[in-house]
This record gives C-alpha cells, sequence and structure tokens, in this order.
C-alpha cells in the first residue's frame, strides 16, 4: 500500500462522517437485537396469559356449575312449606276420634265387618307421630277390596302396613290388617293411646285402645 492510499484511509477512519455511520449500524444491531427479544418476550407473554386466561374460565365454569343447583333454593323451600302446611291441614286428622270415625265410615260404605280393632301410637316425632290401627276384617272378596281402596284414596292419610289372610270360607275372607295414620303431637298426646308394640302381623295382638 502506498503512502497516498494510507494516508487517505487514515483520513476516513478519522473522519466524524465515518463514525457517524458506524454508529448508526451499531446502533441498527442493537434495536433489531432488543426488537427480537421483546417479540420473542411478548409472544411467551401472550401464550401464558392465554393459558391463565382459560384455566380461570374452566375454574369459573366449574363454580357455576356446582351452584346452579341452588339458584332459586330460597323459593323452592317457600313453596315446599306452604305445601306441608297444605298437606297437614287436609289429610292429617285433627284427633284420635276422627280416625276411628273415619274408619267406621269406611267400613259401612264397603260393608265389611271389622273385630279386635285396637288403635296405639308410636313414638312422638318433631312434627307428626304415627298412630296405628290393628284389626280382623271379614267379607266377600269384593267388600274388601273396596274398604282397602277407600282407605288409600281417602283424605285422610292412610298407610297400609299388612295384610294378611288368616281364613277364608266359602265366598267370605278373613284378614288381619294393619293401617297407619299421624296426628300432630299434641293431638296424640291428648287421645289417651298407648305406646305401640312392634310385632309381626301372625302374633297376637298388643293391648290397645278399642275403637269405637
Amino acid at each position: 500500500m502506498s503512502n497516498h492510499s494510507l494516508s487517505l484511509w487514515r483520513e476516513r477512519l478519522t473522519s466524524p462522517l465515518t463514525w457517524h455511520y458506524a454508529g448508526l449500524v451499531i446502533l441498527v444491531l442493537l434495536v433489531s437485537t432488543l426488537a427480537t427479544r421483546f417479540a420473542l418476550d411478548w409472544s411467551a407473554t401472550d401464550s401464558s396469559s392465554s393459558g391463565a386466561l382459560a384455566s380461570k374460565q374452566l375454574e369459573l365454569k366449574a363454580k357455576e356449575m356446582e351452584i346452579a343447583p341452588l339458584r332459586g333454593l330460597d323459593k323452592r323451600v317457600a313453596a315446599s312449606r306452604e305445601q306441608m302446611k297444605d298437606f297437614y291441614a287436609k289429610r292429617i286428622p285433627a284427633s284420635y276420634s276422627s280416625i276411628a270415625t273415619r274408619i267406621g265410615e269406611l267400613e259401612v260404605k264397603s260393608g265389611v265387618r271389622l273385630s279386635r280393632v285396637q288403635y296405639a301410637q308410636g313414638p312422638a316425632g318433631a312434627d307428626l307421630t304415627e298412630i296405628t290401627m290393628d284389626a280382623g276384617i271379614s267379607g266377600e272378596y269384593p267388600q274388601i277390596m273396596r274398604f282397602v281402596n277407600g282407605l288409600e284414596r281417602d283424605q285422610t292419610f292412610f298407610v297400609i302396613r299388612t295384610m294378611a289372610l288368616t281364613g277364608q270360607q266359602g265366598g267370605m275372607v278373613n284378614l288381619r290388617l294393619r293401617v297407619s295414620t299421624w296426628l300432630r303431637p299434641a293431638d296424640a298426646a291428648a287421645s289417651g293411646l298407648p305406646k305401640a308394640q312392634d310385632e309381626s302381623p301372625d302374633s297376637p295382638s298388643a293391648p290397645g285402645k278399642e275403637g269405637q
């Protein structure tokens, strides 16, 4: 390299314009590097945010499914209470005598004959006390069916617990019948009925209050 060329090269290196271009190139490279890094970080952050959002949405959906059965629960509870009050008013007898009277009416209407009728009460409950009627029932088969159907469909709430055949002669059928209904605890306590004893249909009748 000649002295002239070397001198020219040195002038270019020491020229402010040369250093300006060099600085500009370095700045462009630095900006490009930072932009690339920022784009990569943004992509990672966006992906992480999307995953977190999806996870929260799933959690929210699960919570909504958990509380769905509870929506309107207060209204359903209030409606159930009203239904219970209506049921008690219409189908729970007011006294022991009203039970005995209704059984007697069904006996006459169906044509059956009840014998050894005994009433007893179970343990007092918070809202109701069970009253049982244990009796022999005799009559022709159609009469007995009318009596049984009358019990099941009656306005007073009767539940047939057991029916056991105890004899049959010609067209006459003899059954052992046990029926339950319920009284409010105060009404049951005022009835004077003895406590019921747990027994099988074929065992001797427990002592109880005879039906009217």
